[in-house]
């Protein structure tokens, strides 16, 4: 079985000569991020994904929960969470180097049907993003998926069997059960995640949670309680978030002023826009938009990584 050294040797390899930031790689749904100090906390959204840490370590906030990571585990995210994430181990000689692959229901339902992996009733939904010690079996694959590259000519028909490997042994991991609710037709979890992708579709509009309630096809009170159990916020928190930093992301990367910036993610009030976006950031708007402009080009990619 391949070491966690033998992951980090191949990902500081394959991100050396293309700087700090996350990678786009050939092979589909994967990035390779590397990071070369530690960074400040950033808001995001992870999406669902698994992200396997080789060197350096993280930490991801979601609610109350802090969730810290290092070399040979692994960060599983089974729905799309706004999380607070900071790079709290790196540095030129050691950076940061992660795996992340983006996970697929409809890949993992089709898996789950042709290994029969057993599916337990769900009784509660949990947060949807947990941390795991990496199995060997998961790190094996994993090395060698990333090894395809110094293959190019196998990608095509070795990284459906490697990244099927990898995967198989995540669902029948710790985090499997976690991981195999979002593939379900039914139950709670299922029911939170269409609500998420409801409210995704539509953060800039004022919705009302009896209407996504209703999406979900849950009582309200029943709906508020699982939502937050899996997102870790309320749902008028989710939207606001989600909102936030779509703002924040039209000032730094696309250069919008604060008042369009609140009018294209929704707000009526250019005051409760600055307001929130003051408590949530720690700074007005623009002020906290011109500091983020001014650091290096891949402290801004941090707002995206896992």
């Amino acid at each position: 079985m391949n070491r966690i050294e033998d992951l980090a040797r191949l990902l500081d390899r394959h991100t050396a000569g293309l700087g700090p930031g996350i990678h786009e790689i050939a092979i589909a749904r994967v990035a390779l991020v590397r990071q070369e100090r530690p960074s400040e906390q950033m808001h995001t959204v992870y999406n669902p994904c698994l992200c396997i840490v080789a060197q350096g370590a993280k930490r991801s906030i979601a609610g109350s929960s802090v969730l810290a990571y290092g070399p040979g585990q692994y960060l599983a995210v089974s729905v799309d969470l706004p999380v607070i994430g900071e790079v709290i181990a790196a540095s030129p000689s050691e950076p940061y180097l992660c795996l992340k692959l983006d996970l697929d229901s409809t890949q993992l339902s089709d898996l789950l049907l042709d290994v029969r992996l057993h599916t337990n009733v769900e009784e509660q939904p949990d947060l949807g993003l947990a941390v795991s010690l990496l199995s060997p079996e998961m790190l094996d694959a994993a090395t060698r998926l990333v090894g395809l590259l110094d293959k190019p000519s196998a990608i095509g028909t070795l990284e459906p069997l490697y990244e099927r490997e990898l995967l198989y042994f995540l669902l029948a991991g710790p985090q499997g059960s976690r991981l195999r609710q979002i593939t379900r037709a039914e139950g709670r979890t299922a029911q939170i995640v269409k609500a998420v992708r409801w409210i995704r579709a539509r953060f800039r509009e004022a919705i009302a949670v009896e209407d996504a309630a209703a999406e979900a096809g849950m009582s309200p009170s029943s709906f508020h309680e699982h939502f937050k159990a899996v997102t870790a916020h309320s749902p008028l928190q989710y939207q606001k978030l989600l909102r936030l930093q779509e703002a924040r992301r039209l000032m730094v990367s696309a250069g919008s002023d604060a008042a369009s910036a609140a009018f294209a993610v929704g707000y009526s009030s250019p005051q409760q826009f600055s307001r929130e976006y003051a408590r949530l950031f720690g700074a007005p708007p623009q002020r906290d938009a011109a500091r983020l402009r001014a650091q290096p080009a891949d402290a801004s990619a941090e707002m995206s990584a896992a």
